[in-house]
């Protein structure tokens, strides 16, 4: 969609940054309160990792959301990618101050940001003639070509598998607006919903399951090389063609994966990124 600037802008209002920074918190909390989760930790185990739990997640959010605040008016100013990058190093900073070191979310600061600063240009009304369909748009057309240069580059494990094996990665995911998100995880959440009425924890579950068969994870490609990605995209398949959560036992046979991973060490940690921007994305523009 070609977009033209305009003048005229108005200001992002206080109550309206921190709702986007309340969200994204909110998306990241929920994401961790999610379980069965394969191999990832959740309020109820630490999965794969012998280094985190939920408590440390739960600090980590926290310290993450007056950041999200930031990205947002940085967005709705009309911020570069300079300008993003600077805030996601200080987020980043603060994060490992919290958790004394561990990388608890790193992937998120990177697509949670990109996504509260593109919410916060969508809300001055000033930057585009036509409005984008979506958040997803709006990053690419802003920021989409520099992310592609390289100014948003990732230092991580995920990084390092995707050079190495030669797939997008959350770098690609978000120059191309999110499209996984987009594409499978809302409309997965949406039947989730269907499948397991009033229960959002089952919505999610049935997300996370229908990322984790399509998403080529770099963090599994990292831990498990090839076969542990295709583990894990034939274990997700089948509980999804099972029926999902709208299966009686579906808990239980979630929580069976889970363990398998667990065996395994895999942590599909690109997938639980996802899972967080598909909850944000849902909760900004009730897809």
């Amino acid at each position: 969609m070609r977009a033209t600037a305009v003048t005229g802008r108005r200001p992002l209002s206080r109550r309206e940054s921190e709702a986007i920074g309340i969200a994204a918190q909110r998306a990241l909390n929920d994401e961790l309160e999610t379980w069965p989760k394969p191999g990832l930790v959740s309020h109820v185990d630490n999965g794969s990792h012998a280094d985190m739990d939920a408590g440390l997640f739960f600090r980590s959010a926290a310290v993450l959301q007056p950041f999200f605040v930031q990205l947002a008016c940085a967005g709705a100013a009309g911020g570069d990618m300079n300008c993003l990058r600077h805030l996601g190093l200080q987020a980043e900073k603060a994060m490992l101050t919290a958790t004394k070191g561990v990388n608890t979310h790193r992937g998120a600061i990177f697509g949670l940001g990109l996504l509260c600063a593109s919410a916060g240009a969508s809300r001055t009304n000033h930057f585009f003639t036509a409005r984008p369909a979506s958040l997803g748009d709006l990053v690419v057309q802003k920021w989409g070509s520099d992310i592609l240069r390289g100014l948003a580059t990732l230092n991580s494990h995920g990084t390092e598998a995707r050079l190495r094996f030669g797939v997008g990665g959350a770098t690609g995911q978000a120059a191309a607006g999110f499209p996984h998100a987009y594409s499978v995880g809302l409309p997965a959440l949406k039947l989730g919903r269907v499948l397991a009425p009033n229960d959002e924890e089952a919505s999610r579950v049935q997300t996370f399951f229908a990322l984790l068969a399509s998403l080529d994870d770099t963090n599994l490609l990292h831990r498990g090389g090839a076969e542990g990605l295709a583990f894990a995209h034939e274990q997700a398949t089948a509980f999804l063609e099972a029926g999902g959560v709208g299966q009686k036992d579906w808990k239980i046979q979630a929580a069976r994966i889970h363990w398998s991973f667990v065996q395994r060490g895999l942590s599909p940690g690109g997938c639980a990124d996802l899972l967080a921007i598909t909850i944000f994305l849902d909760s900004q523009e009730g897809v």
